[in-house]
């Protein structure tokens, strides 16, 4: 049974100054797409990064609107880029670093630990990713996995919300705001 405070709707839009009342959660700018949390403030401020003044809860049941400033059209262009600059076998993670460039990580067998913890593998800073957001395993056979560290706006693989999931050359992650691609060379 859902519990009796749930998330707010799609189309509520709150305005900045206006006092919270909700529970913590993340929001985010409705101009730019800007994320941050509220979870210790009483009453918005107008967008740290384009002064607008309309935000939307963001919601785990819905995709982003933008994610870490990469359309989905540029993604193509940066899976071209990254697999042709592969330079040994292996599994890969390729993602846009926020600014533009984009970031290759070979995967190592064993864990890999995805958050915006100084102490992820790979760090994501952002409002939306949590401290513990992720883990990706690679088996010493070859098999990748992703598995949802209890994250609070969940993890998802090609779209579909994932607890524990496998793996494949092009596969896409969602945690946060950041998009990552598996890649195999």
């Amino acid at each position: 049974m859902l519990a009796e405070s749930s998330p707010s709707p799609p189309e509520e839009i709150h305005r900045s100054g206006e006092q919270i009342t909700q529970a913590p959660g993340s929001l985010y700018c409705v101009g730019c797409g800007f994320a941050f949390s509220m979870a210790a403030i009483e009453s918005l401020p107008p967008c740290p990064n384009c002064e607008g003044r309309s935000f939307r809860r963001a919601s785990i049941f819905e995709s982003r609107p933008r994610v870490a400033g990469l359309e989905v059209d540029d993604a193509s262009e940066l899976l071209t880029e990254a697999r042709a600059e592969l330079d040994r076998p292996g599994h890969y993670l390729a993602f846009d670093e926020g600014d533009g460039d984009y970031a290759v990580i070979r995967m190592e067998p064993g864990w890999t630990r995805i958050g915006s913890s100084p102490a992820a593998d790979v760090q994501l800073d952002d409002p939306t990713v949590s401290r513990r957001h992720a883990l990706i395993v690679l088996t010493e056979s070859g098999k990748l996995r992703a598995l949802d560290d209890r994250s609070l706006n969940g993890l998802f693989v090609n779209g579909a919300r994932a607890e524990w999931s496998p793996l494949t050359d092009g596969d896409e992650l969602e945690i946060g705001r950041y998009r990552l691609y598996v890649l195999q060379a």
